[in-house]
């Protein structure tokens, strides 16, 4: 038995509708969330940051070569990502733009008072964890934002991105 099928214009232009529908629809599924250049910055500021693990610690120091201090670290990563910021960890964050602790993102930076006069910064390389370059041991190293110590001196994030 043949089943034969009749094709009208009709048919065949709802059909195309509907498939055009569908894919659009798909295609806003894929492109949801942040754009490529955003998010290929935020991986090379974290991928820049995470290749100096165990860098020596150097007051003043913003080279791989000489070793980093916290701002020195910030700054290198930023600069070999593309963009341009302030070298010391107060100006850093007067600049950035504020970012709440629960919306932090890969590559946003955090900030913490240590002292009287003095300041700490790190970059985020998760929601949780951030690299910086640690003065405690001496060399760049990853930490956790929610230990004791980092919760009691936390002030504020920020990011040269959004």
């Amino acid at each position: 038995m043949k089943i034969r099928t009749t094709s009208t214009p009709l048919s065949r232009l709802t059909f195309v509708l509907v498939a055009l529908l569908v894919l659009t629809t798909l295609s806003g599924c894929a492109s949801r969330g942040r754009d490529d250049g955003l998010s290929a910055r935020r991986a090379a500021l974290v991928d820049k940051s995470l290749a100096q693990i165990g860098t020596p610690y150097l007051y003043g120091g913003q080279s791989p070569a000489e070793g980093f201090d916290c701002s020195g670290l910030t700054h290198y990563a930023h600069h070999q990502a593309g963009l341009a910021i302030p070298r010391t960890a107060a100006a850093q964050q007067r600049a950035a733009k504020p970012v709440p602790r629960s919306r932090l993102q890969p590559g946003d930076m955090v900030f913490f008072k240590t002292g009287p006069n003095a300041y700490h910064v790190g970059l985020m390389i998760d929601r949780e964890r951030f690299v910086h370059a640690s003065t405690s041991r001496s060399r760049v190293r990853i930490d956790h934002l929610d230990t004791p110590y980092w919760n009691r001196h936390y002030i504020g994030a920020g990011t040269y991105l959004r």
